[in-house]
């Protein structure tokens, strides 16, 4: 166990968790939703600091990240525990664990050693990711220490739940993130996610003003979120809120958890999302969970050209240099593009 940060304590013994957008009021000898943090006798404790459930070398584009150091390695990691409780959650075994089987498990590692991993394994980065990273902050916080000491960037791959507390305290350790904005309706996220839309939004507006390269990702659930309506407001909002320079990913979902009533989504589904996308003035979409379809690859924004080819995960010609298209020089968002 290792104390928390960011909590207050409160009378009787009680505690305030102000780690994420729940503010969870922990009593003496409880938990709080995430159910891997513990008030015992008036001091807030991670139960997951260190005990690594997950860890694997992947590319970065799996996050997906398509404009941080595209085709790089990213040495993934991630604790049990997760403050949403989605019905659609691919990695629900570990990140509903807690919950779910009332068990908490994994790997001791200290931090030396995930930085040591991502060095041996040539990883230009560390992903926090697979469960919510904001419910290990005090162990990702002190990897990322060390891992800005060897020049490995730090990426998060989260639900976009943490308070503004959390990230003025992270900063300016997070160099990149994906972001789930999971539907532009408050209902959606109370009803299958038992939270709220507000602090997502919150969290993309601060990431973007603190630096943080950001791309968003939307799972798109035939019958929960795919109104053309609703599609057209989330891709409008992040042109006008964080910049059309913001990549989306629009991805296929398949029944899985608790979510197995709702079919896959239709390959014409997540096409129409990419075409609002881009009419909302969006520079950068893509069509995820789906390789071969049309989306995949990164265009230039004024010649219309492919300068990133992909299929899947595998990253095939660029043609970026500098950060700059090599057809029409203009310029190609994101870091470590073409040697920006």
């Amino acid at each position: 166990m290792r104390e928390a940060c960011l909590y207050e304590r409160l009378e009787g013994l009680k505690v305030e968790c102000r780690l994420c957008a729940h503010r969870c009021r922990v009593r003496p000898g409880e938990r709080g939703i995430c159910a891997v943090r513990e008030n015992r006798e008036g001091t807030l404790y991670s139960l997951v600091y260190g005990q690594l459930v997950s860890q694997a070398v992947d590319p970065i584009e799996k996050k997906p990240l398509f404009h941080f150091y595209p085709g790089s390695r990213s040495y993934s990691i991630a604790t049990v525990g997760c403050n949403f409780r989605c019905t659609f959650c691919q990695n629900a075994d570990i990140s509903q664990m807690p919950r779910d089987q009332a068990r908490i498990l994994g790997r001791e590692t200290p931090p030396a050693v995930v930085v040591e991993g991502a060095r041996r394994h040539h990883c230009r980065s560390i992903a926090y990711t697979y469960t919510e990273p904001t419910i290990f902050y005090e162990y990702a916080y002190d990897v990322s220490l060390l891992a800005r000491q060897a020049g490995v960037a730090n990426v998060f791959v989260t639900n976009g739940y943490m308070t503004k507390d959390m990230l003025e305290a992270y900063y300016p350790h997070l160099d990149a993130a994906n972001v789930d904005l999971k539907s532009f309706r408050d209902e959606f996220y109370r009803r299958t996610c038992g939270a709220r839309l507000q602090p997502v939004r919150d969290t993309l507006k601060l990431m973007v003003a603190q630096g943080v390269w950001v791309e968003v990702t939307t799972l798109i659930i035939p019958g929960y979120n795919d109104e053309p309506g609703e599609l057209a407001e989330l891709a409008t909002w992040i042109v006008q809120e964080l910049g059309p320079q913001v990549p989306w990913h629009v991805s296929r979902f398949h029944p899985t958890y608790r979510l197995i009533d709702a079919p896959v989504t239709p390959a014409a589904t997540l096409q129409r999302a990419y075409d609002i996308g881009r009419e909302a003035g969006l520079r950068y979409v893509y069509i995820g969970n789906l390789p071969g379809l049309r989306g995949e690859d990164t265009t230039c924004p004024n010649c219309g050209r492919v300068v990133i080819e992909r299929y899947g995960f595998t990253v095939g010609e660029q043609h970026v240099k500098d950060g700059t298209c090599e057809f029409c020089s203009a310029k190609i968002d994101g870091v470590g593009i073409g040697g920006s």
